[in-house]
């Protein structure tokens, strides 16, 4: 008798733990991983996002003046793909840990070496990479679950956005793209296969010498007789340099090979810069 209870509190024992291995809830705080194309390379981002679930947040649950994970659980990481600018210190690319301290008229945000720090106690200020001061920003709704974003991004400069509660900071991050594009195209026009085409247009975007960036939408052409669009691109060029006649005639060329190529957007594109030009 004595050996069937056994067996039968053995096998009770099994079943529960057999349940335990299997059952699965939600996480309270889910982990979210943010990934956003920055100049030529990327950002990601992961943390764990807490929710307000009635809690009274900052000067609470997140005390002030104290170093914050910057979510819950596990370390807030920050990974750039290439070096980036935060406020005047250069941050080569890299993975770091991203903390806060948050207080009641101002933050400090940090970039530190530690990937793990999840507690106070375990950040040590000598690993800092760099740190910031950010003004808090009132908010005139509440955002239940804490929030990290990537605002207002171009090609040089995004803004890093920490949002929750009624509460929102924001730090600005830039990065150095012309040097690098101007050491590319310096480096691939020489080869075979020039790219002359994106070449004219980076120079012409970015108010460079627009004489190089005629001949090079001049020399695209040739490669490629048939490209309205290198057509229309040079008429663009040519009305900001004033010369109002041969633009005129770049956009009737590209609205000539364009229908043939029963392309109607460049059409109606080149139709709108004559507009401008009569």
């Amino acid at each position: 008798m004595k050996r069937i209870l056994f067996l039968s509190a053995f096998a009770l024992s099994v079943a529960m733990t057999a349940d335990a291995q299997t059952l699965r809830t939600p996480a309270p705080s889910p982990t979210q991983t943010l990934r956003q194309d920055f100049g030529l390379s990327n950002v990601e981002l992961s943390y764990s996002r807490p929710g307000m679930k009635g809690r009274k947040i900052f000067g609470d649950l997140v005390p002030y003046d104290k170093v914050w994970r910057t979510g819950a659980n596990q370390a807030t990481t920050i990974t750039f793909g290439d070096d980036v600018t935060i406020g005047d210190k250069k941050v080569p690319a890299g993975k770091y840990g991203l903390l806060t301290i948050p207080g009641k008229d101002n933050w400090t945000v940090i970039i530190t070496k530690q990937l793990d720090v999840t507690s106070p106690t375990a950040y040590q200020e000598a690993q800092e990479v760099v740190r910031v001061s950010a003004k808090p920003m009132a908010l005139p709704f509440s955002v239940q679950s804490f929030t990290i974003t990537f605002d207002n991004v171009t090609s040089t400069s995004m803004e890093l956005g920490m949002l929750w509660d009624k509460t929102m900071v924001s730090v600005p991050i830039k990065t150095d793209v012309d040097t690098k594009i101007m050491a590319q195209i310096s480096n691939v026009i020489e080869k075979d296969n020039r790219p002359y085409f994106n070449a004219a247009m980076y120079y012409m975007e970015n108010g460079k010498d627009q004489a190089k960036a005629l001949a090079w939408f001049d020399k695209a052409i040739e490669q490629n007789p048939d490209a309205f669009w290198a057509y229309h691109q040079r008429a663009n060029l040519l009305a900001k340099m004033g010369r109002k006649q041969d633009a005129i005639a770049s956009a009737n060329k590209s609205i000539e090979i364009a229908k043939k190529a029963k392309n109607d957007d460049y059409v109606a594109l080149n139709e709108k810069l004559l507009a401008t030009l009569k």
